[in-house]
């Protein structure tokens, strides 16, 4: 009987090592997509940090060196402005404006969106398509081109210079983008587990109530977060439907400090910096769920 020696006894360990390494090469593929993604981030992260810092600084640091990305000295008297100083009021003010937006927006984002998706996927009924396709059709609505008619219809329903008259325009800007995102999302649930709820005595909304809601939350996290970003930085409809300053939400506030604080360019990126955090923490939160929602359904059947 043939001996084994230890080199033979090694013999497929060896090539296992040497396929796992070959498979942790990179590829050309591999290294041309890790250079794009390094270039796409820096390109959106640069001018972040550039403003979060730049808010970090004086005037003459901006003047005298623009480059520079590190503050010396550090100033934190322009944050300290914005958020506890002279400008804490107006800041603050809009910062609960815009919150107020933002929550009766998603809100009704969500539930409508929620309902007519839900029909549109799980409900047959005549024209079903065709009525889909118009809110499909409501993505290429150009938006400024709404923009008379409905201050029309809003001074008419005596809703002008009122936070939930934005809100609601808001919301109806986003459904068109909110359905198409739950309708998918709905129908890739099987037809069994619906016929077993119905077996258990579970009626339509119950089913939608208590069974698809809670398995959709990945999209519904998808939908609020972008309704949330939608509305946190509407500036055209606030510009034309709101009235007076106290009205103003952080859009109209940054543009109105930017007025009045031009020369102080260190200042305006700490109230600009300081007025995007609110929907980056509302992101960051929902962040799971979002990543879900985009890139798997629902159930598996």
């Amino acid at each position: 009987m043939a001996t084994v020696g230890p080199a033979q006894e090694l013999a497929p360990v060896k090539a296992a090592r040497r396929q796992a390494v070959g498979l942790r090469r990179p590829t050309l593929s591999g290294s041309v997509a890790w250079i794009v993604l390094v270039v796409v981030a820096a390109v959106v992260v640069v001018p972040i940090a550039y403003a979060v810092l730049g808010g970090f600084k004086s005037n003459g640091q901006l003047v005298a060196d623009p480059v520079s990305p590190i503050p010396n000295p550090w100033v934190f008297s322009n944050y300290g402005d914005v958020l506890f100083g002279r400008h804490a009021g107006a800041f603050w003010r809009e910062v609960a404006n815009s919150l107020i937006v933002a929550a009766i927006a998603v809100s009704v984002t969500v539930s409508l969106s929620c309902l007519a998706a839900f029909a549109f996927a799980r409900i047959v009924f005549r024209g079903r398509e065709a009525i889909y396709t118009l809110f499909v059709l409501g993505l290429l609505f150009p938006f400024a081109v709404a923009i008379l008619p409905l201050y029309i219809l809003i001074r008419q329903l005596g809703l002008t210079g009122s936070l939930i008259g934005l809100a609601l325009p808001e919301a109806a800007f986003s459904l068109p983008l909110s359905i198409v995102i739950l309708r998918p999302f709905f129908r890739s649930i099987p037809a069994e587990l619906e016929d077993a709820a119905r077996m258990d005595g579970c009626s339509t909304f119950g089913f939608f109530w208590r069974i698809l809601l809670p398995l959709a939350r990945p999209a519904l996290a998808t939908v609020s977060v972008l309704a949330m970003v939608l509305t946190w930085n509407q500036f055209v409809l606030p510009l034309v439907l709101l009235n007076g300053a106290d009205q103003w939400t952080l859009p109209l506030g940054t543009m109105n400090f930017s007025t009045q604080m031009g020369q102080d360019q260190a200042r305006l990126l700490a109230y600009t910096v300081m007025s995007i955090i609110p929907a980056i923490c509302f992101y960051v939160i929902a962040e799971r769920q979002l990543v879900g929602g985009l890139t798997s359904g629902a159930v598996k059947g």
